[in-house]
């Protein structure tokens, strides 16, 4: 166990997810990265992986393919009140957050439309025949937002093939949005951003997973507070 940093107590993280885009293509992996709005309180400025909460409609939407088994029962290691649902929810999550913050829609098309959830992001999928695609993701992360924050979160990352977008929808980035630029980086290239420490140190943890060929079995990294310490464990 590797102590990170000292931290003090602070609030109630909540769960999310954020998803890691990677596009194979070229002599170096490219890696989709957004700048958040300077109005943010929490990370302004800084460049991110796209995600955030889980939305209650993330239990609710149907999908072409479930989470690999081994991705499941890591996701739900060392968490109150495991379930299927919950390891589905924040796969979900990802996509969905990825698709409101950038436009970009992952999953498989020519399998009809999936039902309808009115009113909600997952909609759009809906009308463009996009169904959410879980086993071609890889769980590669967790970490909990240290005390200091006066925002906390329980994040998942997850980690995709830029191969399985299915379409990307144009304007939803810009100056008044959430992300108000995106870009894609070489990975080797991704930590001369402006980058939250946790989000540098994934970077370094998925540079040597994908080095690993994305086995599934790789331990995955849960960064979170131990006795007043950040610190790196695996799971």
């Amino acid at each position: 166990m590797t102590v990170v940093e000292g931290i003090n107590k602070a609030a109630i993280p909540r769960d999310a997810a954020t998803l890691i885009l990677v596009d194979f293509k070229g002599k170096s992996p490219k890696i989709l990265m957004g700048r958040r709005h300077s109005s943010h309180k929490f990370m302004p400025n800084k460049f991110v992986f796209p995600g955030g909460r889980v939305d209650p409609s993330d239990r609710k939407m149907n999908i072409a393919s479930p989470l690999n088994q081994v991705a499941e029962d890591r996701i739900l290691t060392r968490i109150k009140r495991p379930s299927s649902q919950k390891a589905r929810a924040l796969a979900l999550a990802a996509i969905r957050e990825t698709y409101e913050e950038t436009g970009v829609m992952l999953g498989e098309m020519g399998l009809g439309a999936p039902p309808l959830l009115s009113g909600t992001p997952w909609e759009q999928f809906t009308s463009r025949e996009i169904w959410p695609s879980l086993d071609s993701l890889h769980f590669v992360a967790r970490a909990i937002t240290p005390p200091r924050h006066s925002k906390r979160f329980d994040t998942r990352f997850f980690l995709i093939d830029a191969a399985h977008i299915a379409h990307i929808e144009e304007g939803i980035v810009g100056a008044d949005t959430e992300l108000t630029e995106t870009v894609w980086i070489p990975m080797n290239e991704a930590k001369t951003l402006d980058l939250p420490s946790i989000t540098s140190m994934v970077i370094d943890e998925i540079s040597e997973r994908i080095a690993g060929g994305l086995n599934p079995y790789l331990p995955v990294p849960f960064f979170h507070q131990v006795r007043n310490n950040y610190v790196r464990e695996e799971l």
